[in-house]
């Protein structure tokens, strides 16, 4: 299982404004994409989703930019991945039965719906707020300032 850039690029993006953000305001897509090395253009296609789906809140106008909807510790890496990847489902047929005659009764489908369920549950108890905390843990010789 390999996850795309989407996914890994939109966590990124999504750890950044966490670290970045202040109480009542809004980071620009350009300044995030600077920080993060992300094109501009793929940031925006990443970002809509994210809002599609609650997880950070455009605001228009001078002022304008994105901010996370909720608290950092109310958006799961769970429900970021399905945002934009899709299920976490590691084989079609665990989606859709159809797919495959031998589904239900298949000793190796057993096995990629254990796997989806260790994956997911990884997944579900790691939040982006546990990402800030072992960024903020992480040697400080490494990081960059922006004053």
């Amino acid at each position: 299982m390999k996850l795309s850039t989407r996914a890994s690029y939109g966590t990124r993006a999504l750890l950044d404004l966490a670290i970045h953000s202040r109480v009542n305001s809004t980071i620009t897509l350009k300044e995030i994409a600077q920080r993060q090395d992300i094109s501009l253009s793929y940031l925006e296609h990443i970002v809509t989703p994210l809002i599609a789906g609650g997880v950070v809140r455009s605001v228009r106008g001078n002022k304008g930019g994105i901010t996370l909807a909720k608290q950092a510790k109310d958006i799961t890496l769970k429900e970021i991945i399905n945002l934009l990847e899709g299920p976490t489902a590691l084989v079609e047929c665990l989606i859709n039965s159809s797919t495959c005659a031998k589904s239900g009764g298949c000793v190796t489908q057993e096995i990629w719906a254990e796997l989806g369920q260790a994956i997911d549950h990884v997944l579900e108890g790691k939040t982006l707020q546990d990402l800030v905390e072992r960024e903020n843990n992480k040697d400080g010789s490494k990081r960059m300032y922006y004053i």
